[in-house]
This record gives structure tokens, sequence and C-alpha cells, in this order.
């Protein structure tokens, strides 16, 4: 990429961050299965509706990784702190992650997020041979110089994940999955989730798929810019991967990584139910509901997510 389109990339992200730095955006609380993990997650709890202001973004190193097959956009904070990867929904891209990466980052982590294929910024190479996302994983941390890192996913991140907990789970200090059914192909979650979804799932609008009523109701202002970010992502063009292996709820129970399963209470596509299903499939797994949150619960619900997050992955080693 030039020059000139890198800063016009900063330009754009950093316009995006900057009108939502004012914006009142909700919270939701952590629902009887774990107590409130901070302060401000407690006053969440307490108050759901509460405001949570878009924080300003620390610094991070934008660039292009030169993958087989593919050029990926990714953002990095840098450092020497433990990694993160982060993993965007298919409604989102590597700009969605504004209220994780500087809370992240202060906690003292290296907080990583990218485009996947044909997604913000990033090429969608060879549609014909499309490629595996986990794959695409495993060589940018191999590009960036990862050793072990944290992964943690929304949506249909997660099933990218869950592939990647399988086929490289030795690189994996933990794994965080949100609103996603671990990339299941069979089964009794798989079959409780066709139940759930009409058949008019695909024709419905896709910010009343993925955010929650609540939230559209008493946020308008963080609705309006999660819908910018959305259509901005490349949602409608991007490459749909395959995974490595056929996930069925038997290998779910050989999982070896340190799991965190996060729900949205008012989800449509993975509420709490089909949450629970997977958490006891998974040994030692761990599982937060955000009350009131939709589908995307790092956004409509950032003080839960992040405290969760961050107590999760403090309890593993660094």
């Amino acid at each position: 990429m030039a020059e000139s389109d890198c800063n016009q990339t900063r330009l754009s992200r950093r316009a995006l961050f900057r009108a939502g730095a004012a914006l009142g955006l909700c919270g939701a609380g952590i629902v009887g299965l774990a107590p409130p993990r901070t302060a401000r997650a407690q006053a969440a709890a307490a108050n759901p509706m509460a405001p949570v202001p878009l924080p300003a973004q620390v610094p991070a190193r934008e660039g292009m990784a030169e993958l087989p097959g593919v050029r990926l956009w990714f953002w990095d904070t840098g450092g020497t702190g433990t990694p993160i990867v982060l993993l965007h929904p298919a409604s989102g891209s590597a700009l969605i992650w504004g209220y994780q990466q500087p809370v992240f980052a202060k906690a003292g982590y290296r907080v990583i997020a990218y485009s996947r294929r044909g997604y913000f910024n990033s090429e969608a190479g060879d549609r014909a041979n499309p490629g595996i996302g986990s794959e695409d994983l495993q060589h940018l941390a191999d590009h960036l110089g990862l050793g072990k890192f944290h992964l943690v996913a929304s949506a249909a991140g997660g099933s990218i994940a869950s592939d990647y907990s399988f086929s490289h789970g030795d690189r994996l200090l933990s794994l965080t999955v949100s609103s996603n059914q671990f990339g299941l192909a069979e089964g009794e979650i798989t079959a409780a989730g066709a139940r759930i979804r009409p058949r008019i799932w695909d024709e419905m609008p896709v910010e009343y798929r993925e955010l929650g009523p609540s939230y559209r109701a008493v946020n308008p202002d963080g609705y309006r810019l999660w819908v910018e970010l959305e259509r901005k992502s490349g949602f409608d063009t991007a490459v749909r991967q395959r995974l490595a292996n056929r996930i069925t709820e038997a290998m779910l129970g050989g999982l070896k990584v340190p799991t965190l399963v996060i729900s949205g209470a008012a989800d449509l596509a993975t509420p709490p139910s089909i949450a629970r299903m997977l958490a006891a499939r998974i040994p030692g797994s761990e599982m937060v509901v955000a009350a009131e949150s939709g589908h995307s619960v790092y956004w409509e619900a950032p003080e839960v997510f992040n405290s969760a997050v961050l107590e999760f992955m403090g309890k593993r080693a660094r």
C-alpha cells in the first residue's frame, strides 16, 4: 500500500472513532452466571442503559501483511505485552474494536486486529480459492512474530477462532468466543440454532439481526455509528472462507485451550440457551451473559465484555 493510502486509512479510522467519542452508548450487566468484574462493570450491571462513551484510541501501527495468496490489512498497538488478536464478526472489520483497543492496551497487552479477506482495506485474493480463515490467522501470527497469544472473537469470527484452536491450540493462551456456535457442523446445538432463526432471517436488515432492541431504542447515535462501520466493512462483498476442521460437539469435549463463552441476553441468533449448551461441553470453560445486549456484545455492552475478557485472560500465563 502506498504511504498516501496508509494516511487515508488512518484518517478514515480516526474520523470514525472521533465521531463516536461523544456518543452515549449503553452498557449491560452480567446476569447470574458471574459477578461483575470491576467497579465500572458493577455500575453497568446496576444500570444496563448507562451511557458508555467511546474511548480515545491509543497509537497503533497500520499495515498490509503479505500472506500466501492475499494481502490483509491490520493494526497493531505494539509493545512488549502479551498479544491479543481480535477476530471481527461478519458484519464488521478491523475497524469495529474501538471499545476494546485502548482498554486492552492500557491493561498492558499488545492488541492486534485485522480485516479478513475482502473486508475493509484487505484484498479478497482469489475468490475461486478463498482459503481457510484459520490458516490466514496462522500466517498473520507468524508474519507479526507472535509466539503464544490470546484470541478474542465475535460472531462469525468465533467459527474461525474455534477452528484455529483445534488446528493450532498450542499457540493460544486463551480463547474467548462471543455470540457464536464455535463453528459446529452438526448435532443438537446446531439443530437448536436452526430452530431459532426464521426463514426470512437473511432478508432482515443486518442491524436488526446484530443489535438488540434495547440498544437500538436508547442509543440512536451509537446505532448509527455501528451501521456506518458495518457499511464500511465490506460485509456484502467479503469472501466466505472454509474451516480446516469439521467441528463436532464431541470435539468440544477435547478442547484444551482455556475458554470463555460470552452471550447477549437479547441475542436473536446465539442466546444464553445456546451458550449454556456450548459451555457445558467445553471442560473448564466459563460463561458470561450481558443483560439486554444483542448479538454485538463487544459494542453494546463494552464494559461487561472488556471486564470479563480481562479478568479471564488475567488468570492465564502471560
